[in-house]
């Protein structure tokens, strides 16, 4: 168990720290790593711009300081406009990458708005220009010693099964598999897990409320409505299978990182423990599970 705990990682969106507008209120630094380390988590992803320092040594001695390690991060680019070269926002990105010793860059395909509410959609222009990128910025990625992995997110021009099937045909980079943002968008993450082992690079662990899931396809509900009122689940009180996916991976000889993501919009700040208590919930269920499995 000690090697897989050390696999287990955090990220600031469980407390409610994200980069879209609006989100909702959102802890300070010096909370969420406190209770990560708290907790027992054994590293972070970065979050959203600012809520590290910006300096990547600043960035990387905050972590250090409180002794966790640095995983990577959610680096949101346009990556289907032939106009815009996403290489320079990326490159700068990974300057703090480097700097914090942190190995996975996990890339989302913005769609250039505020939010993850809508998309546009894609022409066949567009598709070969977005992967083109990821094979580009995958390079460039490695010539730094990261790995670049691309996260099917809602509400991004990789979203659902039509779009992670052209990305796993017409690309060689990594998937950074979320179970929440697969279901959501339409994909069974186990089915997934299954049948593209080999491409899984990453993990973001998330349960979910399958009936608010659908509610979310059918477009009854926005997405953030959706998160707004509880969509996300802690790790076994959902409807995902994760003990299969975890299974699945393990089995493969999968490495890398399991990160415990469970996307919480807060109105204000909580009276009571607030969303660590969420998180531990889930690291019993994860360690459970592993023990099941095992």
């Amino acid at each position: 168990m000690t090697e897989f705990s050390g696999r287990i990682a955090g990220a600031p969106i469980s407390w409610g720290v994200s980069e879209v507008p609006g989100w909702g209120w959102q802890y300070d630094v010096e909370t969420v790593l406190a209770e990560m380390r708290a907790v027992g988590l054994a590293a972070t992803e970065f979050g959203p711009d600012g809520f590290l320092p910006d300096d990547p040594s600043d960035k990387a001695k905050t972590l250090a300081d409180v002794g966790l390690r640095a995983v990577g991060g959610f680096v949101p680019v346009v990556l289907h406009d032939p106009s815009y070269d996403p290489s320079p926002e990326v490159a700068a990105a990974l300057e703090g990458f480097v700097a914090a010793g942190a190995g996975t860059l996990v890339l989302a395909a913005a769609t250039g708005r505020d939010g993850y509410d809508d998309r546009p959609v894609l022409d066949s222009s567009g598709w070969a220009t977005l992967l083109a990128n990821l094979d580009k910025l995958s390079a460039l990625a490695a010539d730094r010693g990261v790995l670049a992995t691309i996260h099917p997110h809602v509400g991004t021009m990789v979203e659902n099964a039509g779009d992670v099937d052209r990305v796993l045909s017409g690309s060689s980079i990594g998937l950074a598999l979320d179970t929440g943002h697969l279901l959501i968008g339409g994909v069974d993450p186990v089915a997934l897990a299954v049948n593209h082992t080999d491409r899984i690079r990453h993990t973001h662990l998330k349960d979910v409320d399958a009936s608010w899931a659908a509610r979310v396809q059918s477009g009854e509900v926005t997405y953030t409505d959706a998160v707004r009122q509880g969509m996300y689940r802690p790790l076994g009180d959902g409807d995902i299978d994760i003990t299969t996916i975890i299974g699945t991976l393990e089995s493969s000889g999968y490495t890398g990182w399991y990160v415990l993501e469970q996307d919480t919009i807060l109105q204000s700040r909580p009276t009571d423990e607030g969303p660590v208590a969420d998180v531990r919930a889930s690291i019993a269920h994860l360690q459970s599970i592993v023990t099941a499995v095992r």
